[in-house]
């Protein structure tokens, strides 16, 4: 696509020290633009009602109470489509916990440039502080407890890293980024090994340098594991009594995940078993966006 600008060298750093990858932000930039723009065309309502010449300053807005994540690619946004046109000041950090009416970035620049970056980086903010603040909903409620809330692969395609990065933000832990990154032998493993320490196995000898983790459904599983030298264990839709068994089985033998069915409601109660991590994969495939908003202050 034509038209459009790099993402500064101090943004660039930012993004990489915050552990995203900054071409690959620029290319969920660009393909959102396109989305918008095919061809990097023009924006003809902002072209028919203003003037080329013309400036303003602009204010990102909470309009609720919670956690904001993604202004840097919003801020990254703005440079692509104005380069070194646009001046981004007084934005708030990722992972800080706004009130209702919080001025959180201020963008200024030509007006037609603003108002056509305008949606894409409200889109990439909102839904990013959407996940962010889930997480933080979850780490409050495991609050005086072992247990860490964990994310899953149950991410919207080609959003994983920026996703996952969020849940950052909002206090959570990343588990495996990908299919490669650790082997997690799921129920139709299992099946297709014929039992939790075959699979087990299995992956052992085809990948003996590999984390593995295994799920159970049962504690003759998870003992059966555990003799086998099993240090990941996840516990698949246990009621809270067999997940606190499971944990003085385990004694500290192997790192134990709940997972399956969890909420808001119960986390304290499974959070007090003594599980070490509690999966949860609605952080991110059925969050609901931030409510922030970009209003115009001057001109």
């Amino acid at each position: 696509m034509t038209g459009y600008h790099p993402i500064p060298r101090d943004l660039r750093d930012e993004l990489a020290a915050a552990g995203l990858e900054p071409d690959e932000v620029m290319e969920h930039i660009l393909r959102a633009l396109e989305e918008d723009l095919p061809g990097g065309g023009v924006d003809p309502t902002s072209v028919a009602t203003i003037g080329a010449d013309a400036a303003a300053r602009g204010d990102f807005n909470s309009r609720e109470l919670g956690l904001v994540a993604g202004l840097g690619v919003a801020a990254a946004t703005f440079h692509v489509v104005m380069g070194d046109a646009v001046t981004i000041t007084d934005r708030t950090a990722d992972g800080r916990r706004v009130e209702p009416g919080t001025r959180v970035m201020t963008v200024a620049g030509p007006t037609r440039g603003l108002l056509t970056a305008e949606r894409t980086a409200l889109n990439f903010a909102s839904h990013l502080s959407g996940v962010a603040t889930a997480t933080a909903h979850w780490v409050t409620a495991l609050e005086g407890t072992r247990a860490k809330v964990l994310d899953t692969r149950k991410t919207l395609p080609g959003w994983r890293a920026l996703q996952k990065y969020a849940v950052r933000c909002g206090g959570g832990v990343n588990h495996r980024f990908g299919l490669a990154d650790l082997a997690m032998v799921k129920d139709n493993h299992v099946i297709a090994a014929g039992g939790v320490v075959p699979a087990y196995r299995a992956v052992r000898e085809r990948f003996p340098d590999l984390p593995v983790e295994v799920e159970v459904t049962d504690l003759d599983q998870l003992v059966a594991l555990l003799d086998e030298g099993c240090d990941r264990i996840l516990l698949d839709n246990m009621s809270p009594e067999l997940m606190r068994e499971a944990v003085v089985i385990t004694g500290g033998r192997a790192s134990l995940e709940a997972s399956g069915g969890l909420t808001l409601e119960r986390a304290a109660k499974v959070a007090a078993t003594g599980v070490d991590f509690i999966s949860v994969g609605a952080l991110t495939h059925s969050v609901s966006v931030f409510d922030l908003g970009f209003d115009l202050t001057e001109q």
